[in-house]
Parts: structure tokens; C-alpha cells; sequence
């Protein structure tokens, strides 16, 4: 046995003091290979296996108290034991006791008096096995242990491109990068105070930046004009929704390929579902933060509930920090103002709902604002 090997471990289970002595002698030559132990019925075993991890235990059936098939049931339901294997010893001639034995999960048999080379080839024989399932689930643990690390090491990446793609709406007008980060994180917190559950509130926090993506197809003429918009370009602005709708979820080409043929994506087996909650959420919110409560927003001029929870959340966030943040046509308003503004809004812009949990939520507002400060 190579030094750093652990031994393995074998518990003998039997009431009777001189069977246990004499296994003990019988396998005296194994005790450099087998780190044996000994328990005089089944409750002292459980409590071994609490102590200890066993690479195989071999019991006793007629014990007093607890039977060996009894020990045998409760190791099965221990999800800690239920991997040990067990042999059975038993001088009983009762014919189904296999059957049952079996049924309850003993990988062998033997019976009384038990001789020492046939014991010491069916241990060596269990052992070996359980050595091998070991390996097996200790292999399985380290591939899926990779199999997290690489899921993460995706979702990160998955989120990266999500912070930068949103980034690259911002850049083309005088909003930055912290304003997308602070409508995420605001978004959020409205969401949890609301009381939506984690998973939908992490889907709003990770969708929101996203929210003017469509910025990306404005002219600059219009995007970055100073002074008012004339009513064609106040349209062409008001596509931006539309616009990033479009791009979160594009409809897939006709040979199925949502990038096309031309990626050569297909030859390598890769498909891409773009039919999934994340891209939807993101659509509905691109398409619908401009959205009012009162039916009077665009593009579609939804009323009330028809605008999906997710944009209606993220609206009111957008323009909170719009108000709070410094603009070229206007200055940062204090927090007394933008509350002052946002009540105003109450049925018109807003959901009522909405903005009584804005209420609740300002002061966590104030420390997403400080903590992701321009």
C-alpha cells in the first residue's frame, strides 16, 4: 500500500464478544491493508458511523434489540451510510433471508461459521469495488466542481457583455456608464421592496442597462442636438424603444441560425435560443420604460397594467436618477425636488403602487447613487 493511500476502514458488527475476537484473529495479517473496527450490536455501529467513514461494514443478522437487516434499513436511509456496502453473516437457515437481505441493499452474503480465506476474498472483492466507486465519485465531484467554475466563468461573461453593450448606448450621448449601473441597481432595490422574489428582481437588475440599447440606431444629429427636437425628430427619437426591442430579439434567419449562415455557427453545432426569459425581460423593458400609467408614453401608448412590471419599475428608476443627475439643460435636483416631481407624476406617468414603494425605497436610492457616483 503506497504511504500516502488511506487504509480502508471495515467495521465487524456481532453481540457475541468471542465471534468479534476471533475475526480479529483471523485477519490479523490485513491490518496493514484494513483499519479494522468492532461493534457489539447495531446501535454502537450507528454511532460509529457517525464517528468514522467505512469502506464496508459486515454485520450479524440475529442480534438482540435491532436485527442486522434492521441496521441494514437504517444505513440505506442515511443518505451519510447509504453508499456503504454491507455483508451479511448469518447461521440462519431461514431460505428467503437472502431475498430480503438483498431487497434491503446488502451487496453479499455469508453464512456462520464463515471461513478465513472465503472472508478475506469476498472483503478484498467489496473493497476493491468500493475503491473503484469511490474514484468514480470523487471524479464525477471534480468534473462537476469544473462544470460550476466554467457556468460561472460563462455568466460573467454573459454579464460583461451585458454591462458593455449597455455602455455602448450611453457613450453616444452625455449619460455614462454610472447612470445604466444605477438604474440596475435602483431597479432592484424597487423590485425587493415591492416584494418580487430574488430571482425576478436579479432578472430586472441584469436586464435594466439595457433599457436604451436603441440609442444605438439614433442619428447623431438627433441624438446629440442641443435645443429641442423638431416632431420628426421627437418621432425618430421615440424609436429608440422599438429599435432595441428589435436587437434583443431579432427573429432567426430561415435556415434557423439567428446570426445566419454566414457565421458558420450551424457547422459547429451551436444553437442559440433567443426565445428565453432574459432576452424577453430585456425586450419588454427597452420597448416599454417610456410607456405612462395614464396611456399617454409611446411608442404603443399602453395604459396601466398592460405595461409589463419589469419596464414600469425601471422607468421610475431611469427617471429618478435623471433628476438627481446633472444634465447639459439642467442641474441636479435635491432629493426633496425629485420626490416632489415623481408624486406629481402619481397616475399619470407612474403606477401608484409604484411610487408609494419609491417612498419606502429613497434612502436606499441615495446609497446606490453614492456608491456609483459620476
Amino acid at each position: 500500500m503506497s504511504k500516502d493511500a488511506r487504509k480502508q476502514r471495515v467495521l465487524f458488527v456481532d453481540d457475541e464478544a468471542n465471534f468479534l475476537n476471533g475475526i480479529r484473529r483471523l485477519l490479523r495479517s490485513e491490518a496493514r491493508d484494513w483499519d479494522m473496527h468492532f461493534a457489539q450490536g447495531a446501535e454502537e455501529a450507528l454511532a460509529a458511523t457517525e464517528e468514522f467513514s467505512f469502506d464496508v461494514i459486515v454485520s450479524d443478522v440475529s442480534m438482540p434489540g435491532k436485527s442486522g437487516l434492521e441496521l441494514l434499513a437504517e444505513l440505506q436511509e442515511n443518505p451519510g451510510t447509504a453508499n456503504i456496502p454491507v455483508i451479511i453473516l448469518t447461521g440462519n437457515a431461514e431460505s428467503d433471508l437472502k431475498r430480503r437481505a438483498l431487497n434491503l441493499g446488502a451487496t453479499d452474503l455469508l453464512n456462520k461459521p464463515v471461513g478465513r480465506e472465503d472472508l478475506r476474498a469476498r472483503l478484498r472483492s467489496v473493497l476493491k469495488l468500493k475503491r473503484y466507486q469511490d474514484e468514480i465519485l470523487n471524479y464525477n465531484a471534480l468534473l462537476e466542481e469544473r462544470v460550476r467554475e466554467r457556468t460561472a466563468e460563462l455568466e460573467n461573461s454573459r454579464l460583461d457583455i451585458v454591462w458593455r453593450l449597455a455602455k455602448a448606448g450611453e457613450f453616444r450621448d452625455e449619460e455614462t456608464g454610472y447612470h445604466v449601473m444605477r438604474v440596475g441597481w435602483s431597479s432592484f432595490a424597487i423590485a425587493r421592496h415591492l416584494g418580487l422574489g430574488e430571482r425576478e428582481s436579479e432578472g430586472i437588475l441584469l436586464t435594466s442597462p439595457l433599457h436604451d440599447i436603441g440609442k444605438i440606431g439614433i442619428p447623431d444629429g438627433i441624438l446629440l442636438k442641443q435645443g429641442s427636437l423638431t416632431p420628426e425628430e421627437r418621432e425618430t427619437m421615440q424609436r429608440h424603444c422599438e429599435i432595441g426591442a428589435a436587437i434583443l430579439l431579432e427573429e432567426p434567419k430561415s435556415d434557423g441560425n439567428p446570426l445566419g449562415s454566414r457565421w458558420g455557427l450551424g457547422a459547429m453545432g451551436t444553437t442559440l435560443d433567443m426565445d428565453n426569459a432574459f432576452l424577453r425581460m430585456a425586450a419588454d423593458i427597452a420597448l416599454n420604460h417610456h410607456e405612462k400609467w395614464d396611456g399617454s408614453g409611446y411608442p404603443a401608448g399602453k395604459p396601466g397594467e398592460s405595461i409589463p412590471l419589469p419596464a414600469r419599475i425601471v422607468s421610475m428608476a431611469d427617471v429618478y436618477d435623471a433628476l438627481r443627475s446633472e444634465r447639459s439643460y439642467k442641474g441636479a435636483y435635491d432629493v426633496d425636488r425629485c420626490i416632489e416631481i415623481i408624486q406629481g407624476m402619481k397616475s399619470t406617468n407612474f403606477d401608484p403602487a409604484l411610487v408609494t414603494v419609491f417612498m419606502d425605497t429613497v434612502e436606499e436610492l441615495e446609497g446606490i447613487r453614492a456608491r456609483y457616483a459620476d
